[in-house]
């Protein structure tokens, strides 16, 4: 099995498939009504609708890096403003969510196999050196961390 196959297998049992730790993020995400979306409990500094952006985002800088782009802060921001209440945007968060997946995934199926090793373009100076293959790691990793969040949030919203 090539590395980009691996990526992209994990990267797919996280998002819908069954992990070992339990629910897929999209089983997670589909679990959240929209009044619990934008509910931030006592204490909470991002509600799931927030989350779902920031991760929006983070996916889309780990496709530019990917596409050779320097590595930077996310074009959209770390944390997107997520505006007033609406159930259309919650629903086109999680589309956002799906298809920017769907397109890192179709960059990983393409990404030349001997490229995985060498270090993304990053010029910031003050950050570790970073392979392709650790970049997409770090973003499955990301996902991973908020989809328990996203989990932890909606128990307490509902």
């Amino acid at each position: 099995m090539t590395t980009s196959e691996k990526l992209q297998q994990e990267l797919e049992k996280v998002l819908s498939g069954r992990p070992w730790y339990g629910a897929g993020i999209y089983d997670t995400i589909a679990k959240v009504s929209f009044e619990a979306a934008y509910e931030k409990p006592p204490g909470s500094v991002h509600n799931i609708a927030e989350i779902v952006l920031h991760m929006v985002a983070w996916t889309e800088e780990v496709m530019d890096r990917m596409n050779g782009m320097t590595a930077g802060v996310p074009t959209s921001g770390d944390w997107p403003e997520i505006g007033k209440p609406d159930e259309q945007k919650w629903q086109n968060y999680v589309d956002d969510l799906k298809l920017v997946n769907v397109n890192l995934i179709g960059i990983i199926q393409k990404f030349p196999d001997e490229q995985w090793d060498e270090p993304i373009d990053d010029q910031r100076g003050d950050r570790p050196v970073v392979t392709y293959e650790a970049l997409i790691n770090g973003l499955i990793q990301h996902h991973i961390y908020h989809a328990a969040q996203i989990s932890i949030l909606n128990r307490i919203n509902t």
